[in-house]
């Protein structure tokens, strides 16, 4: 352990947010003082030893079930909405390697000049070299999610939690918070409360995999400034979603 990790009960972890998070006050694209400071919760948290994959969604910039609801064909526009998260990736990546994180982007869509391809075994050794491994172009394949990309990768790569970054809330409430001043936070909540109440975590093709695969969720504030840190020293304010 060198000076400036510190101890925490996660060895390899994926942290999935969204594209909006990107947008900071816009309401579209990206806010770069917005990209550089999530770059820097995920510094402090990779300077801790931790060895981090991300999966970023790309609704800041093109929806694919937008795209689709209004008449655009599905597969067409599920294609669009992935090269809409390698800009994101390719956003992020530029913020990590500004602060000094090596970082690769993983391009489930082969585009040789701008990323790697997805291969399981060069990704791992990129985790095992300290990279962040930042996987875009959802599976490539339409109708897939990022919640559901987010899911395979980080079974792929051996994740031991997948950690949803969240603006607005502290965890999974049994109703939007922000819309009803009596809505309950869950500090534990199962795979199966998530599908059966509509809790909203993930898609459910997501949460049945996660489940599957008995790999927890840990639903964390993203917009708390070192939230994402805290949470791996076994602090701050957060829900699991597991059993």
């Amino acid at each position: 352990m060198t000076e400036t990790e510190t101890p925490t009960t996660f060895n390899r972890v994926m942290l999935k947010i969204s594209g909006e998070a990107l947008m900071g006050d816009q309401g579209y694209g990206l806010h770069p003082p917005t990209v550089e400071r999530i770059a820097r919760e995920v510094k402090a948290v990779h300077d801790m030893g931790v060895e981090i994959c991300m999966v970023i969604g790309g609704g800041n910039v093109f929806r694919g079930l937008q795209g689709s609801a209004q008449g655009m064909e599905r597969t067409t526009a599920d294609y669009m909405g992935m090269l809409a998260t390698v800009m994101n990736a390719l956003a992020m990546q530029s913020a990590l390697e500004g602060l000094g994180v090596f970082t690769r982007v993983i391009s489930a869509i082969t585009m040789n000049e701008v990323a790697e391809p997805y291969i399981r075994r060069r990704a791992v050794r990129h985790l095992e070299k300290k990279r962040v491994c930042i996987f875009a172009a959802g599976t490539g394949n339409p109708y897939f999610t990022t919640d559901t990309a987010a899911t395979l990768r980080a079974n792929e790569m051996s994740c031991e939690a997948i950690f949803m970054g969240k603006n607005g809330v502290d965890g999974v409430y049994d109703k939007d918070p922000a819309k009803h001043d009596d809505a309950k936070r869950y500090d534990m909540v199962t795979y199966d409360e998530v599908l059966q109440k509509r809790l909203g975590v993930m898609d459910a093709s997501a949460i049945a995999l996660a489940r599957d695969n008995n790999l927890p969720l840990i639903v964390f504030p993203l917009d708390t400034p070192g939230g994402f840190k805290s949470i791996l020293e076994g602090k701050g304010t957060f829900t699991r979603v597991q059993g």
